[in-house]
């Protein structure tokens, strides 16, 4: 090879580099403004808290007790067996699951029908061996195209073993064999903990979506663009001791794409359902006093964990004081005062200083959250229920 060859091929390569370089540079730099705040990844979201603010408007709130009224009708006439629970309605309204308690099935376990929008069944959608659990999670995707639940094999009882009753030979025995019945589902796989399954609009190519034994799925929720879905789960031994303790439940959050593969987004337990943001770009759930966000639609994700605990304690206190005065104007004592509350130590908090309990995410830049006190025995409690509103914004890093 001659020394110009040679000198030609490191030109060659040194000029690639520096388009390389001049590429890069591009994409990585971070003095171009995003165009809108789904460009921004997780990491480089700034905000700003506002507490104690008046509760989200217009947030669509499921009726999870909403009945179609001609299937309803249905099943008080003719279905009086099986108790209807809820109906859901396909996002363009021509079909409707009918979620329903049967006596073939007992306990806190259910079933799903498939009807049309005249109220005319289609088709039965959950074989015979599963049984169905968290009949709030029946729903379809935001397109339409798949319907999901959440089943679990089902525990079949033991009969008693009887005798077998004398049977005599039947003396002339007929030579036409003996009707049969075709199966009217195909084979489904099953596993022992909740798992989440999906079907085609029609109700057919049921199969489970996740297949992780010994991990309870208790919640999932569709992106707005039907790209993928955030899901809850647990181990089983911990849905347990949850239980035993008489707290809520609570899961790592996940994503799954429709082809079934998975990414664990963080490895703390939450109580908070996590949300999708408007634009199916991030998702948000919270951990105590901390809120966390992960990017839900790039190969290269990133998360921010925002702890509000001080900010939130703060204000708590301020809350706290005012309800006191509130409470002192209201009813005046000649023999007390309205004295402010003291200010929190290590050993004693604001009585409204609480966990994140829910989450509601209206636009890309406003997220809201609640905070309260929940007690499920011996009573059922809710206290303390305060809303705030998480700002958000790219970083001024970005902006320069």
């Amino acid at each position: 090879m001659t020394r110009r060859t040679t000198t030609s091929h490191v030109f060659f390569i040194l000029i690639t580099l520096v388009i390389a370089a001049g590429c890069k540079s591009v994409v990585t730099r971070q003095d171009v403004r995003p165009r809108v705040l789904r460009d921004v990844p997780s990491q480089n979201l700034a905000y700003r808290l506002s507490p104690d603010t008046d509760p989200p408007v217009n947030i669509d709130v499921e009726d999870l007790l909403a009945k179609h009224e001609l299937i309803a009708n249905e099943f008080a006439t003719n279905r009086q067996n099986d108790a209807l629970l809820r109906t859901v309605k396909s996002p363009d309204g021509s079909r409707v699951l009918a979620v329903y308690g049967s006596g073939d099935d007992p306990g806190a376990t259910f079933r799903v029908d498939l009807f049309n929008a005249s109220g005319q069944f289609l088709r039965n959608l959950v074989p015979p061996d599963i049984s169905c659990f968290f009949p709030e999670t029946v729903r379809w995707s935001p397109d339409g195209n798949y319907i999901n639940f959440i089943a679990r094999k089902r525990v079949m009882p033991s009969p008693t073993p009887t005798p077998p009753p004398t049977v005599l030979p039947d003396p002339e025995p007929s030579l036409q064999p003996a009707p049969s019945v075709a199966p009217l589902f195909a084979p489904v796989e099953s596993f022992t903990t909740e798992q989440i399954y999906i079907a085609d609009r029609d109700g057919n190519d049921l199969k489970p979506l996740t297949k992780r034994e010994g991990l309870i799925y208790f919640y999932f929720a569709w992106a707005p663009d039907a790209h993928a879905l955030v899901a809850l789960a647990c181990k089983e031994e911990e849905w347990n001791d949850r239980e035993r303790q008489s707290k809520t439940p609570a899961g790592r959050p996940r994503l799954i794409m429709p082809d079934g593969t998975e990414r664990l987004l963080d490895d703390g337990l939450t109580e908070a359902l996590p949300v999708w943001s408007p634009d199916a770009s991030k998702v948000a759930t919270a951990f105590q006093t901390d809120i966390a966000i992960y990017d839900a639609a790039t190969p290269k994700p990133t998360q921010a964990r925002v702890g509000l605990r001080d900010q939130l304690i703060n204000a708590s206190v301020a809350y706290d004081q005012t309800a006191a005065k509130k409470s002192a104007a209201a009813s005046p004592s000649p023999s007390s005062s309205a004295t402010p509350s003291p200010s929190p130590t290590a050993s004693r908090e604001p009585a409204s200083f609480n966990p994140i309990i829910r989450l509601e995410w209206p636009s890309p830049e406003r997220l809201y959250f609640q905070t309260a006190y929940v007690r499920l025995r011996p009573i059922e409690a809710f206290t303390f229920p305060r809303w705030h509103l998480l700002s958000l914004s790219a970083q001024a890093a970005i902006l320069k």
